[in-house]
């Protein structure tokens, strides 16, 4: 029997951004069984993928590449032929000077089925993020996209410019950075005047963005001076003299920000910061991943016995009732059951399934909830502790010190990829949302990290997460007063704002 052929989807990455993917291309990642991309699709993209997906980077870059279009084209269709489900991640759009209809041929001389999932141009997305419309009305009613280079490298065809050079709208040129002198010398002598407005814009969209303004005639020597580099979106035309970019001063203009975390924390709070100006990145990912199944269904069938319930973290909670729903308990069967929770965020979680804290310590510590709790206690209670399996020793030392019988149950670990440290040194300050996440951060070349904290300031989502840090060697954090994403924009605003205020 003959093996059932695999499918290929070609996701454009959009121009940069990682959020700029689109909802069905982020959703293909995730589903994944190869992903074959190139250097302009974000590395962000490769956390995306399932861990068993086989990552092939087929890195073509100006004057290196990795692989020929007929090589990538051969894995393509030796990947479907296996019967995979293949991504093939290609940056901006596959259609537009991506070479995804060669790809397609390639596809369909072998019977392989294929969808095309449109991204977002660099072509319009890098020079509107500078601010530069590519249309204005009676400015620009057109824009028209042209090859910075040809298929061989060399020279520019003449009559290409000819044509080009008369167009009216605004010229927008990709893979052409290494060229630009050659591009603005082909427009002047083919009638272009020599003082139409003209910009450069790098790593549109990205934090490191870059954009030089200049006439068409000085636009060469104006990048070579600011040092541009690939990839870039040269614009000619009217609308290159337009800064359509807010004004305003932005509290946090010029902060580089790291977020550790979750995909759902990542999504809350990079959206809050870039509001007041931030230059946010994903520093870390961290993955959230069940451990003791069967033991929590056995917990949850002798819930009768238990007498408290201590919750330590947000993902506890969550993953508790999730069992619940999973195991049909009866809610009725928890309202024996008084619940301690670490801090004031963990308990307005808990609120969310309709439960209230009925202890819950004035200092949002282990410590204190451990010591709290212990006087709360009675003889013969027994306690459930569902928590990460790194949680802190502190509570159990302390309820084992004062004889009271508890079931520590670890029901999640918090699994983090090991960041790229150069990539983080460049950042002011590096967030953490948990006492768990912090651990999983640390998990491996910990001393490395630490080192990483005498240049970059740690900002905790509350107290018992910066106790955690402290037990690493790290001190100084910026620590929210509400544990909220809104509470850290609150607590670095507060402090950049103190900063001045002490200069």
């Amino acid at each position: 029997m003959e093996k059932q052929k695999g499918f290929v989807w070609l996701v454009g990455a959009g121009p940069g951004d990682p959020g700029l993917i689109t909802v069905r291309g982020r959703e293909l990642l995730r589903q994944a069984e190869v992903l074959v991309y190139d250097r302009l699709a974000s590395a962000e993209f490769l956390k995306e993928v399932p861990k068993e997906c086989e990552k092939i980077n087929v890195g073509k870059e100006p004057g290196r590449h990795g692989k020929t279009q007929e090589e990538i084209n051969e894995i393509l269709v030796e990947k479907a032929l296996e019967g995979k489900m293949v991504v093939r991640l290609k940056g901006g759009d596959p259609f537009v000077f991506g070479r995804g209809g060669e790809e397609i041929l390639a596809l369909s001389e072998h019977g392989i089925a294929y969808e095309v999932v449109s991204g977002v141009t660099s072509a319009v997305a890098a020079p509107a993020h500078a601010g530069i419309p590519v249309t204005h009305r009676a400015v620009s009613r057109s824009f028209h996209v042209i090859t910075g280079h040809t298929a061989a490298g060399g020279e520019f065809l003449p009559e290409g410019f000819k044509e080009y050079a008369k167009l009216s709208g605004t010229l927008l040129f990709l893979m052409g950075l290494s060229n630009l002198e050659k591009i603005a010398a082909a427009l002047m002598e083919n009638g272009k005047d020599a003082d139409t407005p003209a910009a450069v814009v790098t790593d549109g969209t990205l934090p490191g963005e870059r954009c030089v303004r200049a006439p068409l005639k000085d636009l060469p020597s104006a990048v070579r001076a600011a040092g541009l580099k690939s990839p870039g979106v040269i614009v000619v035309g009217e609308t290159a003299a337009f800064s359509m970019r807010y004004g305003g001063e932005m509290p946090l203009a010029g902060v580089s920000i790291g977020i550790t975390g979750t995909d759902a924390i990542f999504e809350k709070l990079s959206l809050r910061l870039s509001a007041v100006g931030a230059k946010v990145s994903r520093a870390a990912v961290s993955r959230v991943e069940k451990e003791n199944g069967e033991a929590l269904e056995t917990a949850l069938k002798e819930i009768g016995k238990y007498h408290w319930i201590v919750f330590t973290s947000r993902n506890a909670i969550a993953l508790f009732f999730e069992a619940v729903k999973a195991c049909r308990v009866d809610l009725r069967a928890l309202g024996h059951l008084k619940f301690a929770v670490v801090g004031k965020g963990t308990g307005e979680f808990l609120e969310g399934f309709g439960f209230y804290a009925d202890y819950m310590p004035e200092e949002y510590t282990t410590r204190a909830l451990a010591e709290g709790l212990a006087k709360q206690v009675m003889d013969g209670e027994e306690v459930l502790i569902p928590r990460a399996k790194q949680g802190s020793q502190v509570l159990t030392e302390i309820l084992s010190g004062c004889g009271i019988s508890y079931l520590d149950l670890p029901i999640y670990d918090i699994r983090t990829e090991s960041p790229d440290l150069k990539t983080l040194s460049g950042l002011h300050y590096l967030t953490f949302e948990s006492g768990s996440g912090v651990r999983g951060f640390f998990a491996e070349n910990p001393e490395e990290k630490r080192k990483l904290f005498e240049t970059v300031r740690p900002v905790c989502i509350g107290k018992v997460t910066e106790q955690v840090l402290k037990e690493y060697g790290v001190g100084h954090a910026v620590t929210a007063e509400t544990y909220t994403a809104e509470g850290i924009v609150e607590a670095l605003l507060r402090e950049r704002e103190h900063g001045r205020r002490s200069v």
